[in-house]
């Protein structure tokens, strides 16, 4: 962290142990932290002990990072297949908590954790706001729901680990969220971005900007675009991050963008990140977009070898300019399951993201709506443009667009901003009406 202020949050919450490590003697921690979790999973995991069994391999063939490759992946099918605790890693006195995945398209997710796997879950979001700036003075909302699912509480309690004030208010009821936010002049919120937007907008539409003193955002659970940062930045007058995770491996907050916005750190002295080709599997080089694939290091409850997480993204070289020595991945591109086949072509949200990017005129918003006539497929593409923009011009010149750029033929409808539905959680991209 040469040439940077380093804030007492900062000096506190970072492994100084690890990040003094040189490239080669980190290689040589994360080969120990690997081999160590093999053991422990082989002695330890009965449901990887059948993995390895089946496999043919033991902790006696890994002696390099390489060797990672020849042992199998874990799927969110894997862990559907082990519900309700098959994967659990330790006796039952030493859960003392679960938490699940909603279980929209299955069987549901349960993943058990350990205290020492509740306060290394709170150590990593205390980083992720000592990264961003967020300090003991912040009064920090909390809008993500509570209970089964990892968020609201994961952020409460790096908040609490961090001591600045926790406002855990949880989903929805927007009068009440205004209403707490400027009584309690919150400086910080937590959400998605959905969320954030829709508070944005009722912001400006009361008339109530001068009584909200937040300064920074914090937004993860789903991808959002650089045009909706952008919105969201404007309105609320803050610099907003991309924080990441997923239940599987804790929770949000193994991941965050710094004030550069060159990518999301990942704390890789608690976890191993690769990149594979989501077709083949094959480990892909440093810098190449593919699926991300988790490692669990120090994780005791549940631990996750090579956990398949379908997230599109890549491991960026160098050192960020912030000058923190974790290592980056790029924003979440997309989720090799959200890919949308349609006339013959493959076409992920970034992609659209993209497109939308490059046509003036177009807000963040948008909506697809997929359907069939007659054994043809059709997209219509619906978007909302910037107030003063001409509908139908928008309209025409993105259709040319994602023409040149995807290329396939679409439908495209302009609206004013406002027009398209509004979310307290997540927004819904892509309906798909072609199989109903």
């Amino acid at each position: 962290m040469s040439g940077q202020v380093v804030s007492l949050e900062q000096y506190t919450f970072d492994n100084h142990d690890y990040i003094a490590l040189q490239e080669a003697e980190a290689r040589e921690y994360t080969t120990k932290a690997l081999r160590a979790l093999l053991e422990r999973l082989a002695q330890s995991s009965p449901f990887y002990q059948r993995k390895f069994q089946s496999a043919g391999l033991s902790p006696k063939d890994f002696n390099s990072l390489a060797d990672l490759a020849k042992f199998p992946f874990t799927t969110k099918d894997d862990l559907r297949k082990a519900y309700p605790l098959g994967i659990q890693a330790v006796p039952d006195r030493e859960v003392v908590r679960i938490h699940s995945s909603s279980g929209t398209t299955g069987k549901p997710v349960i993943i058990p954790y350990t205290a020492k796997d509740v306060s290394d879950w709170a150590m990593m979001m205390a980083r992720c706001f000592a990264m961003v700036g967020v300090s003991r003075e912040d009064r920090v909302q909390i809008t993500p729901g509570y209970g089964l699912w990892t968020a609201g509480i994961g952020f409460q309690a790096g908040v609490e680990r961090l001591g600045a004030m926790a406002v855990p208010m949880g989903p929805g009821n927007t009068e009440k969220q205004l209403q707490m936010m400027m009584d309690l002049k919150s400086t910080v919120l937590i959400g998605t971005s959905s969320y954030a937007l829709l508070l944005a907008e009722e912001v400006e539409k009361r008339g109530i900007r001068d009584r909200i003193h937040l300064r920074k955002g914090i937004f993860g659970s789903e991808r959002w675009s650089e045009r909706m940062r952008q919105r969201i930045e404007s309105e609320l007058n803050i610099e907003t991050y991309d924080i990441y995770g997923l239940t599987e491996i804790y929770g949000p907050g193994i991941g965050i963008d710094c004030h550069c916005h060159e990518g999301i750190h990942y704390w890789s002295d608690y976890l191993y990140f690769e990149i594979i080709d989501p077709v083949t599997g094959e480990v892909l080089p440093e810098g190449e977009q593919g699926e991300l694939v988790i490692t669990t290091l120090t994780k005791e409850g549940a631990p996750l070898l090579r956990y398949r997480t379908r997230d599109l993204t890549a491991i960026i070289s160098g050192r960020c300019s912030c000058g923190s020595p974790y290592p980056r991945i790029q924003r979440i591109f997309g989720r090799s399951d959200d890919m949308i086949k349609i006339k013959g072509v493959n076409i992920y949200p970034g992609q659209i993201d993209d497109v939308l990017k490059k046509t003036p005129g177009v807000s963040s918003e948008y909506q697809i709506l997929l359907t069939r006539m007659e054994g043809r497929d059709n997209m219509l593409l619906k978007v909302e443009a910037e107030a003063g923009a001409d509908l139908a011009e928008v309209a025409k010149t993105l259709c040319a667009n994602f023409k040149k750029f995807i290329g396939i033929v679409i439908d495209v409808e302009a609206y004013p901003i406002g027009r398209l539905p509004r979310s307290e959680k997540k927004s819904k991209r892509v309906i798909d009406e072609r199989d109903q």
